[in-house]
């Protein structure tokens, strides 16, 4: 019989233990001071309905690279964002759920997209949410900023600083509202600056042209990253409103202790439901992974759910793209993450079994990561190799003098001394 592969699907990930336990651990932390900060955690389903998903009925069309199917009558697909459910989930428990709502998730999203270096198929994110009816201060945008930052932050000791660039979907429109553009001209020009980081000044000049065919028009465009947004006020009521809304978020930043923060208009985000202000954080000694958290304020996205007006503001951090990548690239040191377990307990024969048992028993009443060596009839030397190769911090070995006397003998498995004590005693010293 052919043997069945044992090597999960390209752009899917799997983890040895170490990795795993590295990647949990930036979790719990991060996940930590999303609960410090308010958010409610939910855990929304992984399958929508289709058309939860997508306004388009024909999948061929489908400009996102989802993974739908049909069961029955009912087409669906795998998530492949957060806040699309979250807008479903929010538009379907208005009256039990207290305004502003804030709302953060961790799970798995997915998306057929060619494999890349801190890109999968299927990957972990986190997302916050901030959401409430009719209006939004931008108060709760410079916030979920101050959040993510801080959860960055709480992870600093493996991926160094972090910075974040503000752009603004509202100025883009007052300019493109200003230079007289066309609907199709804003569609390619905001999907031009959009891939500005990934080209270089002369191909975006190129493709510029291509799209406009007017140089006054085009200096424009391009004046806005040689002189910076203050050079428009003055030039309509749109603008300057936009401008303001700038000048003053930047301020708002600087009260809730946001670092390293500037205003980079080439930042649009790609998802097409942003509508306000958005914004992208960077590593600074990772700038090979690219964004690491990006989001922005939304209006228009729970309508297609309910006809109250819902605003909200989010942001998701591209956890895959950070932690796991970083684990598999050899950057971080896996070694304190090598061993889920400190002590292994060690019995000398089957008639020993209750003794140790609970011995093992009341390590973890004490909350001491710990497992047992079952296979009683094996020799010492397979079971002290065994504590050595999972590499327990201790040994407690159980034999026949410990159980006559009410002891244990305990092992340091990092410098070999031992010692005869009771339990009481073990726990504490290991503790």
């Amino acid at each position: 019989m052919d043997l069945k592969p044992t090597k999960p699907l390209s752009g899917f990930i799997e983890l040895l233990p170490a990795a795993q336990r590295f990647v949990d651990f930036c979790a719990a932390r991060m996940l930590g001071v999303l609960r410090t900060c308010g958010f409610s955690y939910l855990d929304l389903p992984a399958i929508e309905r289709a058309e939860v998903l997508t306004d388009k009925d024909n999948w061929d069309e489908i400009e996102t690279q989802m993974y739908l199917f049909q069961k029955g009558d009912t087409k669906m697909g795998l998530r492949y964002d957060g806040t699309v459910g979250l807008s479903r989930y929010v538009a379907g428990h208005l009256n039990e759920l207290t305004f502003p709502f804030r709302a953060s998730q961790f799970s798995k999203r997915y998306r057929g997209e060619r494999k890349q270096r801190g890109r999968y198929r299927e990957f972990y994110q986190m997302d916050m949410d901030i959401m409430d009816i009719n209006s939004l201060s931008t108060n709760y945008d410079a916030e979920i900023i101050s959040v993510i930052q801080r959860t960055l932050d709480s992870v600093s000791e493996f991926i160094g600083d972090n910075y974040v660039l503000v752009g603004s979907r509202p100025f883009w429109d007052a300019l493109f509202d200003y230079l007289g553009l066309t609907d199709n001209q804003k569609k390619e020009i905001f999907i031009l600056i959009d891939k500005r980081d990934k080209i270089d000044d002369a191909e975006f000049s190129s493709w510029l042209s291509d799209i406009l065919k007017n140089e006054t028009l085009e200096n424009e465009i391009k004046s806005v990253f040689t002189n910076g947004y203050a050079y428009f006020k003055g030039k309509s009521d749109k603008l300057d409103t936009a401008i303001k809304e700038l000048t003053d978020f930047v301020e708002k930043l600087s009260v809730l202790g946001v670092k390293n923060a500037k205003i980079d208009l080439s930042i649009t985000r790609g998802l097409a439901y942003y509508t306000g202000l958005v914004f992208e954080f960077k590593l600074s000694e990772y700038p090979e992974l690219g964004t690491a958290a990006g989001g922005g304020r939304y209006a228009n996205l729970v309508e297609k759910f309910s006809k109250t007006k819902i605003i909200g503001v989010g942001a998701a951090i591209g956890f895959s793209r950070i932690f796991v990548a970083l684990s598999e690239s050899g950057k971080i040191d896996l070694s304190k993450f090598e061993s889920s377990v400190d002590v292994a307990v060690l019995i000398m024969g089957n008639e020993n079994m209750p003794y140790a048992i609970s011995v093992l028993n009341a390590l973890r009443d004490n909350k001491i990561p710990s497992v047992a060596y079952l296979d009683t009839d094996k020799k010492f030397k397979n079971q002290i190799e065994y504590a050595d190769k999972i590499m327990a911090k201790f040994s407690m070995i159980i034999g026949e003098d410990e159980v006559k006397n009410n002891f244990v003998t305990l092992k340091n498995m990092a410098n070999g001394n031992q010692q005869t004590l009771p339990l009481a005693d073990a726990i504490k010293l290991v503790k």
